[in-house]
């Protein structure tokens, strides 16, 4: 049985980009975290940059376009899903 990933969130800000590239492998893209304590393919540790998606687009290889589009849209759509949750509210 395999252990789940960990994960540091990088919280988002306007303007900055928000997918996080392995530098050392190229391989690995994530959105608004990084896995710790290190690269789930090379295991590099420190080794992420930041993106924008058309930055990845430009020089990334197809798999990793591709994996930078999943994990954008899986942000978005949890993005979505968070604020569609009516908050809780305790009755006294």
């Amino acid at each position: 049985m395999g252990s789940k990933q960990a994960f540091w969130s990088v919280p988002a800000k306007d303007g900055e980009p928000d997918l996080w590239v392995c530098m050392s492998c190229l391989s690995e893209v994530f959105c608004r975290k990084v896995p710790m304590p290190a690269c789930p393919t090379c295991h590099g540790v420190s080794t992420y940059e930041a993106f924008t998606l058309a930055a990845v687009q430009d020089w990334g290889t197809e798999d990793l376009i591709a994996k930078a589009v999943t994990a954008q849209q899986a942000e978005e759509t949890a993005d979505v899903a968070a604020a569609a949750t009516p908050p809780v509210e305790s009755v006294p």
